[in-house]
């Protein structure tokens, strides 16, 4: 049995002809699975395309419809806003919205208790389309509290615009009543002040929502789902469900990990394509998320209505491929033993290549089918390896060369800011540090300091965007600073200066947020100008500031310059953003109140408070990477007899 094994281990034409049978075998398994392989792909990737396609037109139409709700109460708020001193005009307004969009079901126009003296505790104007025809009334009373419902509170609480889940809204006291389950876009209304005055709310059907959706069938026997942001059924073909069960219910009583992980996903607001068993059918289930009001709608395709043609496919292509099979097999018997010889040769071939010779020359070949055009790439290949060697080899020499040009730019960036310190030592009533520190090799930060006429001149700035795009912008301002300041003008004159130039020839958009300072070293009074800056901390507490635009935007601009009388024995601690938005790997930011809390606790010098920062921001953000240049300048004036 020995000397027969390995008799046909010496020849692979005899292991082939020996296992002829088997090998018919699995040519027929091979052949018949992938011809029925490629033939379920293309039925399952029409079926995907049409579908998906069928689901993204029904989802535009409403996010179409969404979108026009969140218009048609953005055109509006401001409206209200404005006429807080006419609430009878609420009515117009509310139905205004309405006339102006007639697939909108309702529009309530509330506010909060007593708002308006002369109209009671209850005051929300109420628009109602129904059957064509808008009413209007005035819907609060001591039995339809309205701001205790949820679509006023949730967008009250949030601050924030928002979409309900869908409700039945009735009004025991009026006529006009919601007689539909609703839907409701809520947006909260604010005085120009900033104070919160009550709730706009713009209604759409749920009924409208599930003809629209339900009427996709891309087959017989698919139907439409869609659920709110808990897993409720909204739209489903068994009406028993709606409202009452969610797309977990059933996994209760018969776990279901793939209807589990389809909830989750439509829950999350994913997209896609899930293959599993719905209602006891294997189906598709493809899905997509409604806008931003936390719904999901899906379309339910079983397989037996995709796949009907396929299997009917299958049976043909069976008997052709079993009248192949038995011509292979009459065929693979003469022609293997004269075909598979050159394999050998190519293997050697390949191995060549694998020892790292690639720029041995392989022996040509006449050959025009598969072997041949396999040599051919191997040939292919070698050349492609010899260039790319040669080519990664350029490119990391120009790599190392740009690194190099970059370290000498940040060296050059770093010679540009005083880094002497003390940066006076002649005087004892001056106690000034500062530190820089670009996220990437340069950085688009700068700041900068000098004394003339027994005056200090200062500033601090930061360049929107980082890299050398920035610094190059940083190196102009800090130059404009020096030219502008030393001839002595207020903060605010200086901030126009600088601004008139940096906005001249500025195509690319780009500002620099800068504080700018004057400092009498007599006095102690501080004259400043902040232009979109971050506020300095001065006794424990951010410096309240006039609004400036920041530099470089927009020419012909005036600033607001302001004073602080005497500055002396007091810290004050000028920074830029990449101090509190530092982030840690769990994307927190470092925040004002840690800054706040660290200068209530810090060191007695200018230096001792940078550098305790410096480490409390490292601890914080720990192994993150810098999100963004982060520069501080720490200044005290001391009370010395003058």
């Amino acid at each position: 049995m020995k000397k027969i094994i390995n008799y046909i281990r010496e020849s692979l034409a005899r292991r082939l002809s020996l296992w002829i049978v088997l090998l018919a075998t699995l040519i027929f398994i091979i052949a018949v699975g992938y011809m029925f392989t490629e033939s379920r792909n293309a039925v399952r990737k029409e079926a995907i395309g049409h579908a998906t396609e069928l689901l993204n037109s029904t989802a535009i139409r409403v996010n179409s419809i969404l979108d026009e709700v969140k218009i048609a109460t953005d055109n509006t708020d401001w409206l209200v806003a404005r006429h807080l001193d006419a609430p009878d005009s609420m009515f117009v307004y509310s139905r205004r919205i309405l006339v102006n969009n007639p697939n909108l079901n309702g529009c309530s126009i509330s506010f909060e208790p007593y708002y308006f003296r002369n109209k009671g505790q209850y005051f929300s104007a109420f628009s109602l389309n129904e059957n064509d025809t808008i009413q209007t009334t005035q819907e609060g009373s001591s039995h339809y509290q309205y701001f205790y419902f949820d679509w006023y509170q949730q967008a009250k609480l949030r601050q924030a615009p928002c979409w309900t889940e869908p409700y039945s809204d009735s009004n025991p006291d009026n006529d006009v009543v919601a007689s539909e389950i609703i839907t409701s876009y809520c947006k909260p209304l604010y005085e120009l002040t900033g104070k919160f005055v009550g709730v706009m709310s713009v209604d759409i059907t749920l009924s409208w929502l599930s003809k629209t959706i339900s009427a996709v069938k891309p087959y017989p026997n698919s139907y439409s789902i869609m659920l709110g942001r808990g897993g409720t059924f909204f739209v489903h073909p068994d009406s028993t469900k709606l409202s009452t069960h969610t797309i977990f219910t059933e996994t209760l009583e018969k776990p279901n990990p793939e209807l589990t992980a389809l909830g989750k996903a439509m829950l999350r607001g994913e997209e896609g394509m899930m293959e599993l068993k719905m209602d006891g059918k294997d189906s598709y289930v493809f899905y997509k998320p409604l806008g931003d009001t936390g719904w999901s709608t899906a379309i339910v395709c079983p397989q037996s209505d995709i796949f009907g043609s396929y299997n009917r496919l299958q049976h043909i292509v069976t008997g052709i491929l079993i009248v192949g099979l038995l011509l292979m097999l009459f065929l693979f018997s003469r022609i293997f033993e004269k075909e598979l010889e050159p394999l050998s040769h190519l293997a050697k071939q390949a191995e060549t290549i694998a020892s790292g010779k690639f720029d041995e020359t392989l022996p040509p070949t006449d050959r025009q089918d598969e072997i041949g055009q396999l040599s051919h790439s191997f040939s292919n290949m070698q050349a492609s390896l010899v260039k790319y060697i040669d080519e990664l080899t350029v490119t990391t020499a120009n790599k190392e060369r740009i690194e190099g040009e970059l370290r000498i730019a940040r060296e050059i960036q770093m010679g540009m800011v005083p880094r002497m310190f003390p940066a006076f030592p002649e005087r004892d009533d001056i106690d000034l540090f500062a530190e820089m520190t670009p996220a990437k090799e340069v950085g688009g930060d700068l700041y900068d300091f000098f004394i003339q006429h027994n005056k200090m001149y200062f500033c601090i700035g930061d360049v929107s965007g980082k890299g050398v795009p920035a610094s190059l912008f940083m190196a102009v301002t800090r130059n404009l600073f020096r030219v502008v300041a030393q001839q002595e003008l207020p903060p605010a004159e200086v901030a126009r200066q600088i601004n008139d130039t940096l906005s001249e020839n500025n195509e690319q958009g780009m500002f620099v947020t800068m504080f700018i300072g004057t400092l009498d070293l007599k006095t102690g009074r501080l004259d400043f100008c902040n232009c979109g800056h971050n506020p300095p901390v001065y006794k424990g507490e951010f410096l309240p500031m006039e609004a400036n635009a920041p530099l470089g935007l927009f020419g012909g601009l005036e600033f607001t310059g302001e004073t602080v009388e005497d500055i002396e024995d007091s810290m004050m601690l000028f920074y830029t953003d990449g101090l509190n938005e530092a982030e840690n790997l769990q994307h927190e930011q470092f925040g004002d109140d840690r800054l706040l809390n660290y200068m209530q606790h810090r060191s007695t010098t200018a230096k001792g408070t940078i550098l305790g920062i410096q480490e409390a921001v490292a601890n914080f953000v720990g192994e993150a990477e810098p999100s963004d240049d982060l520069t501080m300048l720490c200044l005290k004036l001391k009370m010395i007899n003058r």
